[in-house]
């Protein structure tokens, strides 16, 4: 095999391995502020807004979600002290019981 095509299968395969860096995975979740009270726990996902879409993170926040219960979207942020800049966006939903 020549140095050219050995390189271009290696650019290959990084290019696919990269794709699942962009795929939303779950962090830090902020507690509710004092006073405030919600139907479960919360949970947050960050994702990008260009590349994965709401229902996106929905599915990877219901995947942390406890049986039973439901992704509620409650809020989105970008500040950035969760999530990295190619992933800015923070989606946080509460996990309420299934109706």
């Amino acid at each position: 095999m020549n140095a050219a095509r050995a390189l271009a299968l290696l650019a290959a395969a990084a290019g696919l391995a990269a794709c699942s860096a962009f795929d939303p995975y779950a962090t830090y979740a902020d507690p509710a502020k004092a006073g405030q009270t919600e139907a479960g726990p919360r949970v947050s996902i960050c994702y990008d807004t260009v590349i994965s879409s709401l229902d996106e993170a929905r599915a990877a926040a219901q995947r942390q979600c406890p049986a039973n219960t439901q992704a509620t979207p409650l809020a989105t942020d970008w500040l950035m002290q969760y999530c990295p800049l190619l992933l800015p966006a923070r989606a946080t939903f509460v996990c309420a019981a299934s109706k």
